[in-house]
């Protein structure tokens, strides 16, 4: 569904020629002005708000210099100056399209920074949603786009609004970094300069790829797909609207009676009961819960939660299913609800699939599968006391390795897992014991295992507890992969991205299994401690360097940790690997930096540096960056640089530096911490 400007409004004989211009240029380039404002929107707001904000910072450009918080300000559109052109290489060259470009960006860039006016707090999408365009009854969004363009949008996710405007920019826009530098100033950014370097960091050394991809259909919010929104819950408001009518009556009449009778005499009026108007009909309906056949995830190629069957001895049991479906969709006062960063507590919108109903530790456990997004456990009591538990996680775009496991049962010590039915062996481990071997563990008929094992809290770093699983050959041969409990439903899977070998092309993440991952692993596993209960997806150790150590024969490693959240947001300690007496002596974080695309395909480059003592009591500055890196450079209280991937240089101790560095092809970059 193609979507247009409305005709704008016909300007007079006495309108000024540079308003003239200014329409022209945004009716001619709309589809490109509102592709940009779109990319530079939060994604945050989602892909319908952001759609229409799109489409409404662009109309509002023909107003005049708009401030921070949109929707304010109806001036008319000011004289061009000379310093408001910022001509593309090969768009339009126009003054009238470079100012219109201007104030688009400005406008969208205004979404992610918090008013003057607004207190304390930044505020809320609604808050800052356009008023027009408006569309009711329906949910637009771009057409979807492959793997590639869905790790983009993600990747994109994690860095500020100025850094996907700069990217926008560079590649939709073709301007030059001067050009790009002075929109940026223009538009009110105050560090144009990092934006434009962040955003050379997520397009890589691929430009041509990563433009291919922004003129995608996923970014493009001027072809739309259209579903329908609310036509369910439109009919449940007026159910909901009348109830409440009904209760406010009914309670209106009980209170006129208590004051008539006097105080202390009437009976309290009965709890008012949860109105579920925006439920669907069906979805809490157990004899609706989608059931998967056993044996169909050797036969999909979605290897995912919606190729598990259903497993447990209660899966037939109708009044435990409605206890679980009216819990979720309206949780008891006394439920204990947690959540993962990032998921809706919401009722679901259509019946779920049914994963597990059983029985374990004294409790009757249910789990549910919500649509490719959610997970959703409730548990309550056998022995009828006590208050029943809610937990909930995102788990949209699980695969083979993510999808492996869920927590049916967790104690202080230990937790029970629901195996996928593609695994095919199980095992645990040690991460700090990387040279003993796996044991096996026990799984019962219906894939619930025995007691894994949990990595302690908040007492010491002693052990690292892991689940080595193997999926089945009807998956993919040979495959084994590590995951471990961080807090949440599903537990994190584990990678190893090996050390870069010479003249090698850049390697990517591959299973923790082998001794070399291992042995990385054994120096730093006890970072995860600080990534619990967060909703992290995976985590990679990238060994992105090796550095000889001066006045030594020894060299030392330079790993990048990710963190990837179901959410999308990502988080990278940088750690310093040197050689130590014990192989599991913890390596050193130099660097924790959140939200960002660092360490991951759409930040492949990373330096870092950190002071160093050698064993003859010398103090160094040593600095290294991935293999792109050509050359390093240090500043501040002391200097120095070196060709090549690595530095190391004498200073004192606690000496402040900054590091830059050099990458092939003429970018540059700064130090991650």
């Amino acid at each position: 569904m193609p979507l247009h400007p409305s005709p704008l409004r016909i300007l007079g004989h006495g309108a000024r020629p540079d308003v003239k211009e200014a329409e022209a240029a945004l009716v001619e380039h709309y589809p490109r002005l509102v592709r940009l404002a779109y990319l530079t929107l939060p994604p945050s707001l989602g892909r319908h708000r952001r759609v229409l904000a799109a489409h409404a910072a662009v109309q509002r450009a023909l107003h005049g210099d708009a401030h921070p918080a949109p929707g304010t300000g109806t001036e008319t559109v000011p004289a061009q100056r000379s310093g408001d052109s910022t001509p593309a290489s090969d768009g339009p060259h126009t003054p009238a399209y470079a100012g219109v470009r201007l104030r688009v960006v400005r406008i969208a860039l205004a979404y992610e920074r918090k008013p003057r006016w607004w207190p304390g707090r930044a505020p809320s999408p609604a808050a800052l949603r356009p008023s027009v365009p408006v569309v009711r009854g329906l949910r637009l969004f771009p057409r979807a786009g492959g793997m590639d363009e869905f790790a983009l949008d993600r990747a994109l996710a994690d860095v500020p609004a100025p850094v996907r405007a700069a990217l926008g920019l560079r590649l939709l826009e073709s301007l030059s970094d001067d050009a790009t530098r002075a929109l940026l100033t223009g538009a009110g950014v105050t560090d144009p300069a990092e934006s434009l370097r962040a955003a050379a960091h997520v397009a890589g050394s691929d430009h041509d790829r990563v433009r291919r991809m922004l003129g995608s259909d996923e970014f493009d919010p001027c072809t739309v797909q259209t579903r329908p929104s609310d036509l369910l819950r439109r009919r449940h408001r007026v159910r909901a609207g009348a109830a409440a009518l009904v209760l406010l009556t009914v309670a209106g009449g009980g209170l006129a009676l208590s004051a008539d009778a006097g105080t202390g005499t009437g009976d309290a009026l009965p709890p008012v009961p949860v109105l579920r108007g925006t439920v669907p009909d069906g979805a809490l309906d157990p004899a609706a819960l989608l059931r998967t056949r056993p044996g169909q995830w050797a036969d999909t190629s979605r290897v995912d939660f919606s190729a598990w069957p259903p497993r447990g001895g209660r899966t037939d049991d109708r009044e435990l299913l409605e206890r679980a479906l009216g819990s979720w969709a309206g949780p008891p006062a006394d439920a204990a609800v947690t959540t993962t960063p990032g998921t809706a507590v919401v009722p679901p919108t259509q019946p779920p699939r049914l994963l597990f109903a059983g029985e374990l530790g004294g409790e009757a456990v249910v789990l549910f599968h919500d649509g490719g997004v959610r997970v959703v456990r409730y548990a309550e009591p056998l022995s009828g006391k006590g208050s029943p538990a809610l937990d909930f996680a995102r788990v949209d775009d699980a695969d083979v390795t993510t999808a492996a496991a869920l927590v049916v049962s967790r104690t202080t010590a230990s937790a029970r897992y629901l195996l996928a039915p593609w695994v095919a062996e199980s095992t645990t481990r040690d991460l700090l014991a990387p040279d003993t071997p796996a044991r096996a563990l026990g799984v019962d008929g219906d894939g619930v295992t025995a007691e894994v094992p949990r990595p302690a809290e908040g007492g010491g770093c002693l052990s690292w507890p892991v689940m080595q699983l193997r999926s089945s050959e009807k998956i993919v041969e040979k495959h084994s992969f590590l995951v471990t409990d961080l807090g949440d439903l599903a537990p994190v899977h584990l990678t190893h991205t090996p050390k870069p070998g010479a003249g090698a092309p850049a390697r990517q993440p591959r299973e923790a299994t082998g001794p070399e991952a291992l042995t990385g692993w054994a120096r730093t596993a006890c970072s995860l401690e600080g990534m619990r209960h967060s909703g992290v997806r995976a985590v990679n150790n990238w060994q992105f360097a090796e550095q000889p150590l001066p006045g030594t024969r020894s060299r030392a490693d330079w790993v990048c940790t990710r963190a990837d959240t179901w959410s999308g947001p990502g988080r990278v300690l940088v750690q310093f690997v040197q050689p130590a007496v014990s192989p599991t002596a913890r390596a050193e974080v130099v660097s924790d930096r959140r939200n960002t695309a660092l360490c991951s395909r759409f930040g492949q480059h990373v330096v870092a540096g950190t002071h160093w003592r050698s064993p003859a009591g010398a103090w160094y500055v040593l600095a290294a960056g991935s293999r792109a890196v050509e050359r390093i450079e240090v500043e501040g209280s002391v200097s120095g640089a070196a060709e090549g991937p690595t530095l190391a240089v004498r200073a004192p101790r606690s000496t402040p530096f900054r590091v830059n560095a050099e990458l092939r092809g003429g970018g540059t970059m700064s130090s991650a911490g």
